[in-house]
C-alpha cells in the first residue's frame, strides 16, 4: 500500500498524509460527499472533484497489483520466475506494460508457432536466433526433415523456425513497447470512405491526422462512421522505419542466420505486431476521447444541474405540439400540480382564440407569473402564441423556452407513473417542464444523465465508465445544495449520500404514515437506516420546520455540541456572527471548541444564514416578453444569450429565435482557449455578436470577441 500512497502523492501533487486519510475513509465505507464536506481536517479540504480523481486512480492502481499477484504466481507455478523478471512486473506502470511482459507466458491458442513447436522445431529456431554460426539456415534445417511429424523437407523445417523465431520476437516487452511509442509519434490515421452519398462524415472519406494531434471528438465521429459502415478505418506509419526499429532488437551481426532472423522480424512486424499495435493505439486513442467527452459532459451535467431555481413562483408548464395539442400543467410554488388542460393554437387546429381565454383563465385563477414551454416540436409557434398573449394581458408575466431534454423518457417512465397516476404520459411531461424551471436539480435527477440534451456522443460512451461518471456528479450536486426532508422525492433522497433507493424509499413511507420529520434524529427510527447510513446522510438533509436552526443547516449533528458552544460563545445576530467570530479569533475559537478550523468555518458560513441554497448566488435564467425570428437576426447585432452546451470545439448558445447559434472555440475570447470549458459554461448568460446567418440550413455563427 506505501508504494500506492506514494505514487498518489506524486501523480495528485498532495501530501503522502493526505491520501493515506482518504484511503482509510474511503475503506471505512465514507462517501466520497461526506468525505469532502465533512472530513477536511483529514484531506486538507480537497475537493469533491479531486477526491473522485483520487478514488477512481486507487481503484486502478489496486487493479493493477492484484494483476501482478496473479501473473507472479502463475509464472512461478511455470518454474520460470527470475528475479529480473519479478522486478520487471513490479515495476510495470501500466496494465498494458504489464500485459506485455506476460505475453510470452500466456496461455495460447494454437498458432503457427506452437504447431511448429509440436514438430519438434524448436531447437532448430534456438540456433538460428543464436545468429553465431556460419552455415546456411537450410543446411541447418536438413537434420529436422521427419515424415513421422510432418516435416517432409528441410523447406518445411526451415518455415515452422522462422515461425517460432517470429513469435519470440512479437512477445518482446521491448519491442512492443518501442514501436508502440513509435506509432504514437509517427503514426497517421487515415480515414477512406465506403460510399459516394454526401453526409455527416463526407469529410473523413479522405481524411489522415497525425495520431499524437486528432482531438477526441474526431476519433468519436469516426468511431461512429466506422461502426456504421460508412468509413474504412487504419493506423498508417512509415513501415521500413518500423521494420528496421523491430530488427534492431532481434538482427545481430550479419550471418546467413541473421538474413533468416530479419525475414521472421519482418514478418512478426507485418503479422503479429503491427496489428495489435494497431488496435491498441486506436483503443487508446478512444478511451482517451471518451474519457474526455464524459470529463466535458460531467461538467456540463453539474452546471445544468446547478442553475439558480425560480422559488416562490406560480409556475404554467407548456409542452408544445401540433396534432395532439399543448399540454398545460399549472404548479404551485412547491411544485404541487393545480390544474392541467389541453389547447390548440397550433396547426392544423389553430384554435388560437380558444387557447388565449383558456390559458387567461388559468393565469388569473391560480396567479401564474412564469410560463415555462420546452424546445420540442411546435415550440416555435408556441412561443409566438405565448408573446402574443403576453402583450394581450398586460400583466407581469413572462416566459421562458425550457429545455424538454428527457421529458419524455421521464413521462413515460415507472417513478411518473407512480408520481402521477392520474395523467397520461403528456400532462406528466408538461409537469416536468413546468418543475424544472422552479428546480432544475429536484425535477432533473428523475431523469437519466445521458438524456438531459448536454455532452457529445454520450451514447457511444462505455456505458459502466459514463453512469459512474454521471452518477458521481449528479451526487455531489445534490449534497452540495442540500436536501429538503419533508419535501424531497425518492429520486432525490437516493442521491443523498448513505441512502440507497430502498431507505430512500423507506423514509418516504416513514413520512406518509408517520407525517412530516421535525428533526435529524428522527432519521434513525427509518428501517434500514443504520449509524453508519446516519453519520453519511444527516448533515445533507434539511428539516425547515425544526425548532433546531442546526437541522435546518448544513452543519452535521456531529458538530451539534461545538455548534452551540459557537452560538453561546459568539451570541447575538447570526448574520453578524461571522464579524464575532473573527473578533475572538478563528485559531483561538477552533481550539476552544475542539474542532479544525475548515469546520469552524463551514459552521460559521452554514450559521449566517441558514437554509441557504448556493444556486441563489448564480445569475437567474433570462425570462422573455417577446419573441424573435431568425430573419430578425443581422450580422453585427449584438445579444444576450444562455450558453446551452458546450463540446469540444465550441458552444452553443441560445439566443431566443429557436436555433442555437454556435460559437466556435476560435471566436469564444480574446486569448487563446485551449478547451470551450475554460471560458463558458452551461447555463452562463453571454453576450454574443451575430457573425452570419444561413437561413437555409438554420445555422447561426457568433463570436463572443472584440465585444466591449
Amino acid at each position: 500500500m506505501t508504494q500506492i500512497v506514494q505514487q498518489l502523492a506524486a501523480e495528485l501533487g498532495i501530501g503522502l498524509q493526505q491520501v493515506q486519510n482518504v484511503i482509510t475513509l474511503i475503506d471505512e465505507g465514507n462517501t466520497i460527499p461526506f468525505i469532502a464536506r465533512y472530513r477536511k481536517e483529514a484531506h486538507g479540504s480537497l475537493d469533491d472533484t479531486q477526491l473522485r480523481d483520487l478514488n477512481d486512480r486507487l481503484t486502478y492502481l489496486r487493479s493493477l497489483q492484484k494483476r501482478k499477484e496473479e501473473i507472479l504466481a502463475h509464472i512461478e507455478q511455470l518454474e520460470q520466475l527470475t528475479d529480473e523478471l519479478r522486478a520487471s512486473i513490479e515495476n510495470a506502470k501500466t496494465l498494458a506494460e504489464l500485459e506485455d511482459i506476460y505475453r510470452p507466458f500466456r496461455p495460447k491458442r494454437r498458432t503457427r508457432a506452437s504447431i511448429a513447436k509440436e514438430k519438434g522445431l524448436s531447437p532448430l529456431a534456438e540456433k538460428i536466433f543464436a545468429q553465431d554460426l556460419p552455415d546456411l539456415p537450410l543446411d541447418l534445417a536438413q537434420e529436422y526433415m521427419s515424415e513421422e511429424k510432418g516435416v517432409a523437407t528441410a523447406e518445411d523445417a526451415l518455415a515452422g523456425a522462422l515461425d517460432i523465431i517470429a513469435e519470440q520476437v512479437s512477445d518482446d516487452a521491448a519491442i512492443r513497447k518501442e514501436l508502440r511509442t513509435f506509432t504514437r509519434r509517427n503514426g497517421l490515421i487515415v480515414t477512406k470512405g465506403k460510399t459516394e452519398e454526401n453526409g455527416v462524415y463526407t469529410m473523413y472519406y479522405d481524411f489522415s491526422e497525425a495520431v499524437l494531434k486528432i482531438p477526441g471528438h474526431r476519433v468519436l465521429a469516426i468511431d461512429r462512421g466506422e461502426k456504421e459502415d460508412k468509413l474504412k478505418v487504419s493506423v498508417q506509419v512509415p513501415d521500413e522505419e518500423a521494420k528496421a526499429l523491430v530488427c534492431s532488437f532481434a538482427v545481430k551481426g550479419n550471418s546467413p542466420c541473421s538474413l533468416a532472423v530479419k525475414s521472421a522480424a519482418e514478418d512478426a512486424y507485418s503479422r503479429l505486431i503491427f496489428p495489435s499495435i494497431e488496435r491498441e493505439i486506436r483503443s487508446e486513442l478512444t478511451e482517451k476521447a471518451d474519457e474526455q467527452a464524459i470529463h466535458v459532459f460531467s461538467l456540463n451535467l453539474k452546471q445544468l444541474l446547478m442553475q439558480p431555481p425560480i422559488k416562490g413562483r406560480v409556475v404554467l408548464g407548456l409542452d408544445p405540439a401540433y396534432r395532439t395539442g399543448c399540454k398545460i400543467a399549472v404548479v404551485d410554488s412547491t411544485g404541487r400540480v393545480l390544474d392541467t388542460a389541453v389547447i390548440y393554437p397550433t396547426p392544423p387546429q389553430n384554435k388560437v382564440e380558444e387557447a388565449k381565454a383558456k390559458l387567461k383563465a388559468l393565469i388569473k385563477k391560480h396567479g401564474v407569473s412564469v410560463i415555462s414551454i420546452g424546445n420540442g416540436t411546435a415550440s416555435r409557434e408556441s412561443e409566438k402564441f405565448v408573446a402574443d398573449l403576453i402583450h394581450e394581458m398586460g400583466e407581469d408575466l413572462a416566459y421562458i423556452i425550457v429545455n424538454e431534454a428527457g421529458a419524455s423518457v421521464y413521462s413515460a417512465s415507472k417513478l411518473a407513473a407512480e408520481e402521477f397516476p392520474q395523467f397520461d404520459v403528456s400532462l406528466r411531461s408538461a409537469v416536468s417542464i413546468a418543475r424544472r424551471l422552479q428546480d432544475p436539480l429536484a425535477e432533473l435527477v428523475k431523469i437519466d444523465p445521458k438524456s438531459v440534451g448536454v455532452g457529445q456522443y454520450q451514447h457511444d460512451m462505455p456505458p459502466a465508465m459514463l453512469d459512474g461518471a454521471l452518477g458521481g456528479v449528479v451526487e455531489d450536486c445534490v449534497n452540495s445544495v442540500g436536501v429538503d426532508l419533508n419535501t424531497a422525492s425518492h429520486s432525490l433522497l437516493s442521491y443523498v449520500a448513505g441512502i440507497n433507493g430502498t431507505v430512500a424509499k423507506n423514509i418516504i413511507l416513514f413520512r406518509e404514515e408517520n407525517g412530516a420529520f421535525t428533526s435529524r434524529s428522527q432519521l434513525k427510527k427509518v428501517p434500514k437506516l443504520g449509524p453508519k447510513a446516519f453519520e453519511q446522510c444527516a448533515g445533507f438533509l434539511r428539516i425547515p420546520e425544526s425548532k433546531n436552526i442546526l437541522d435546518n443547516t448544513g452543519v452535521h449533528p456531529e458538530s451539534y455540541p461545538a455548534a452551540k458552544k459557537l452560538l453561546e460563545l459568539c451570541g447575538g445576530d447570526l448574520s453578524s456572527l461571522t464579524a464575532r467570530a473573527q473578533g475572538i479569533g478563528l485559531a483561538e475559537l477552533a481550539k476552544q471548541l475542539e474542532v479544525g478550523l475548515p469546520t469552524l468555518k463551514d459552521m460559521l458560513e452554514e450559521l449566517s444564514k441558514p437554509g441557504r441554497d448556493p444556486r441563489d448566488t448564480l445569475p437567474a435564467p433570462i425570462l422573455k416578453t417577446d419573441v424573435m425570428e431568425l430573419s430578425d437576426l443581422k450580422p453585427e447585432m449584438i445579444l444576450k444569450g444562455t450558453v446551452r452546451n458546450v463540446i469540444d470545439f465550441g458552444a452553443f448558445v441560445d439566443i431566443g429565435v429557436h436555433q442555437d447559434g454556435l460559437v466556435h472555440i476560435s471566436r469564444l475570447s480574446d486569448r487563446f482557449v485551449k478547451h470551450p470549458s475554460d471560458v463558458v459554461k452551461v447555463g452562463d448568460i453571454v453576450t454574443v455578436k451575430v457573425l452570419e446567418v444561413d437561413m437555409e440550413r438554420k445555422r447561426i455563427s457568433l463570436t463572443m470577441k472584440g465585444i466591449q
